[in-house]
């Protein structure tokens, strides 16, 4: 697994050491940075970045080599953490991002004046884990206004989206899908 694009190009990432955490593959994330960059204005660049379900932190990473200011890491799991924090400190990313060890269906309230522009919502394929996570954002008051979000889940799963976000397209990349949406 390595980073696909921006300053940090070719980089290698440490992944994960079981089954329990599935990285975004090099190709897909290449093809979601090329749709950000293309289809939706560059939103990465400069922007304040919320990674949740963050696993490896590839997506998050990805977002920082290419322009991002600031990456917020959400993940439940202490393995997953360690290795978002070996990632980061490998690539000299430490003053540029932050670990949430924490369920995101689950995130309370964003630490003042935390807002995020871009979220990228990568849980566990086919268990339900979009709609409560969306509503912890929205509660929790962590998007600023006009957030765009990129979910990636099974191709087969629906997504409700609750009160007070809209999605906008939907792409089918085999087993996977990604919607983007924003909130409202």
């Amino acid at each position: 697994m390595r980073i696909v694009g921006g300053r940090l190009k070719g980089r290698i990432l440490q992944g994960p050491g079981s089954t329990a955490i599935r990285p975004t593959s090099d190709r897909l994330r290449e093809t979601l940075f090329n749709i950000l960059a293309h289809s939706y204005d560059n939103p990465v660049e400069d922007a304040r970045i919320l990674d949740m379900f963050a696993g490896t932190g590839a997506l998050g990473i990805e977002a920082l080599s290419r322009g991002a200011r600031f990456t917020h890491f959400v993940e439940a799991s202490s393995a997953a953490c360690a290795i978002v924090r070996a990632n980061a400190k490998a690539l000299g990313l430490g003053e540029s991002t932050r670990i949430f060890h924490r369920d995101a269906r689950k995130l309370g309230a964003a630490p003042e004046p935390e807002r995020f522009d871009l979220v990228f919502l990568d849980p566990p394929y086919g268990k339900g884990f979009v709609p409560p996570s969306l509503k912890a954002l929205r509660d929790g008051g962590w998007l600023s206004q006009d957030a765009l979000l990129v979910i990636e889940e099974a191709a087969e799963a629906g997504i409700d989206m609750p009160e007070g976000f809209v999605a906008h397209e939907r792409r089918l990349f085999g087993d996977t899908q990604l919607v983007f949406a924003s909130s409202l």
